[in-house]
């Protein structure tokens, strides 16, 4: 029981830390104290203070500011790609595990296996390193590199599903097939599709500040965590603030995302084996 205590504690801080988080950088253009691109070289590298909380980076800009509105881009990369993958992979996997055949053999053998056959975060460099720097080639490119996981997934869920007694029936009475998928098949493969959804999101926020840290990311002076960090790079020793701001908020929202995604598991499966 204490395990299962432990455990909702953790889910409702992970729910509670992302909404914070989230509702943070719905309202950040609203609430921020400075102008993210405005510079003051006189006041360069000041440390936290009562005017700049968070201090300032190398060309005197407000840190919390930047961060501020860089978590707005950063969970808006993640939000759409995980919404594109989500969309992508679900329609793919689901028709290739639904209709099986050849179908089911080029999108399993030939294209899902040929893009996983890359370590996923090469293949995002490259495409980012072809298509150039900017949020909607990255968003692109991060989507090619997920949409796999959200179609292997899929598919698998589907041919479970397919063989279950009660689809089998449906098929019986003469259901159609467009039916059987929408009515019958995908209310019950959404679930492990959610919590995907929530990791996945989290997944797409790390790489997007990993390839803004490389400089292939976010064009600057758009905020964004990653090239913050890249820019503190510098200054690691001199203003250490530049770097402990974006990454307290980059591991927090990850943190919390994914504690959201074992919460929705936990949540929504009613068999789940609880420790007493």
């Amino acid at each position: 029981m204490s395990s299962h205590r432990g455990g909702s504690r953790l889910a409702f801080a992970g729910l509670l830390l992302a909404a914070t988080i989230g509702m943070l950088g719905l309202i950040a253009p609203w609430i921020v104290p400075f102008d993210p691109a405005e510079q003051h070289l006189e006041t360069r590298l000041e440390g936290p203070s009562g005017v700049h909380p968070f201090g300032t980076d190398e060309l005197g800009r407000d840190i919390l500011t930047r961060v501020l509105l860089g978590t707005r881009v950063s969970l808006g990369i993640g939000l759409t790609v995980v919404l594109i993958s989500g969309v992508v992979g679900i329609l793919v996997g689901g028709l290739a595990g639904f209709n099986g055949g050849r179908l089911d053999l080029v999108v399993t053998v030939v294209v899902m296996n040929a893009l996983q056959a890359f370590p996923g975060i090469l293949l995002a460099i490259a495409l980012v390193a072809f298509l150039g720097p900017g949020i909607g080639k990255l968003i692109l490119a991060l989507s090619v590199m997920g949409w796999v996981g959200y179609a292997r997934m899929a598919r698998g869920q589907v041919l479970k599903v397919k063989a279950l007694d009660f689809v089998e029936a449906a098929l019986a009475v003469g259901a159609s097939r467009s039916r059987l998928l929408l009515r019958h098949i995908l209310p019950n493969i959404i679930q492990p599709i959610l919590v995907q959804a929530s990791i996945g999101t989290a997944g797409a926020i790390m790489a997007e500040a990993f390839l803004s840290f490389l400089g292939l990311g976010i064009v600057p002076p758009t905020p964004s965590w990653g090239a913050m960090l890249n820019e503190a790079r510098n200054h690691l020793f001199d203003a250490p603030h530049m770097v402990v701001f974006p990454s307290a908020f980059l591991m927090a929202t990850v943190m919390s995302l994914n504690l959201v995604g074992d919460a929705i598991r936990d949540w929504l499966d009613p068999r789940a084996v609880r420790m007493e």
